[in-house]
């Protein structure tokens, strides 16, 4: 006789095997190894391509600045104050008629040129930059401020001594993020896989769901196992191998990101990575069984956009949702959408890489996601027992659910 465990092992046995055949029949097709091989190589490209011209880390271009005569005593003042306009300035000791050929052909941005009253000329080519125009005039105003203190006998070491005290200093009530940009792209680009594994590998299962039940070979693999079974194992099978799509796709991103600079917070990164694994998974479940409970109940490929539109547009209201609200994730509307499942699977990886989830609500928001996939799945189930084994016109939802 056999024992619960020796049944519970069986069926594990069985669900296990469904799904090997479901990962291995998927993973050998030539159009997904192409499509996986081309969405890396763009992803990987586009983020090379996007940090030679983005070139976050990269350093300012040098500035030539051309002096001449005593317009040269400017030379250390310039060098030391062009970084803080994100200017790097290089001074070269022209002449007078070297200064106008090297502004007029742009080998110097600009030639200064001093007068006898210390007036100072600056010649360039067609028009000045604003930030190194104003460089030029602070640097000029302040060498003639020193000169004339000095010539009244001001201590300048005294003067600065009891100005020094006297700036602004700003104080932001709600000071910007620096990494809230990345964080953000980070996790939109997690919506949008979990879009992108749901409508592929979801649909999938309903699809497929459809295909055995028109081809009568649903009726030859439940004469051997169980409805259940044969339902857990397609979605598992599909399940896995869209994570492992995912989890490529994502860790080949984040490492590109990571190396070329376009990433540099790395921790958070690694902690949207995860979020977006997990919400992947529950997000796939919660969908995968209403898509396989749909494609029960049609007969005909044809047929199945009529019970599936409807697990369609809320899987884009899911994804529309976390989009609309990118940029005000800490509103009331926000919060409490964050919550609801399968709300939370796109908003709440967005939260968390925003820095605005604290650990209670990540907990408590997975847990409600399980318990809404499990409840789900017991209807799936319930309309996939009932549907799966009847052919030709489609099954309402009342008979579905034997009502």
């Amino acid at each position: 006789m056999s024992t619960p465990n020796t049944l519970n092992t069986s069926a594990l046995r069985t669900i296990a095997l469904v799904s090997q055949r479901e990962f291995t029949t998927r993973a050998r097709t030539k159009s997904f190894l192409i499509s996986n091989a081309l969405i890396l190589a763009l992803m990987i490209g586009g983020l090379i391509v996007t940090s030679i011209f983005v070139g976050g880390d990269s350093k300012p271009d040098v500035t030539k600045v051309g002096l001449v005569g005593s317009a040269q005593q400017f030379g250390p003042a310039l060098t030391a104050a062009g970084p803080a306009l994100g200017l790097d300035i290089q001074t070269v000791d022209l002449s007078a008629e070297e200064a106008r050929t090297q502004a007029g052909d742009e080998t110097v941005a600009v030639a200064l040129v001093s007068a006898d009253d210390g007036a100072v000329t600056a010649l360039t080519d067609k028009s000045l930059d604003t930030d190194l125009h104003s460089l030029l005039d602070g640097v000029v105003r302040a060498q003639a401020t020193d000169a004339a203190l000095t010539a009244q006998n001001v201590d300048q070491a005294k003067l600065q001594s009891d100005t020094e005290g006297a700036v602004v200093t700003v104080e932001a009530i709600n000071p910007p993020n620096a990494d809230e940009g990345q964080r953000l792209i980070l996790a939109a680009i997690g919506a949008g896989l979990l879009f992108m594994g749901i409508t592929v590998y979801g649909v999938a299962v309903g699809v497929g769901v459809v295909e055995e039940k028109s081809s009568r070979v649903v009726e030859v693999l439940l004469s051997t196992i169980k409805p259940l079974h044969l339902l857990w194992g397609k979605i598992f099978g599909l399940g896995a191998i869209g994570l492992l799509q995912v989890a490529l796709v994502s860790v080949a991103g984040l490492v590109t990101g990571l190396a070329t600079g376009l990433i540099t917070v790395t921790g958070t990164a690694t902690a949207v990575l995860i979020a977006v694994l997990v919400w992947y998974v529950l997000g796939f479940i919660f969908f995968a069984v209403l898509y396989a409970a749909g494609g029960s109940m049609v007969s005909r490929q044809e047929e199945v956009n009529s019970t599936t539109m409807p697990i369609t547009l809320l899987v884009m209201a899911m994804v529309y949702v976390a989009f609309f609200g990118i940029n005000s994730l800490d509103s009331t509307f926000m919060t409490v959408m964050s919550w609801i499942p399968p709300f939370s699977a796109t908003v709440m990886p967005m939260r968390i890489a925003a820095g605005l989830a604290d650990p209670v609500q990540i907990v408590v928001t997975v847990l409600l996601m399980i318990a809404a996939c499990f409840a789900l799945s017991i209807v799936a189930a319930k309309i996939y027992q009932r549907s799966v084994l009847q052919t030709g016109s489609k099954v309402s939802l009342r008979q579905a659910l034997g009502r």
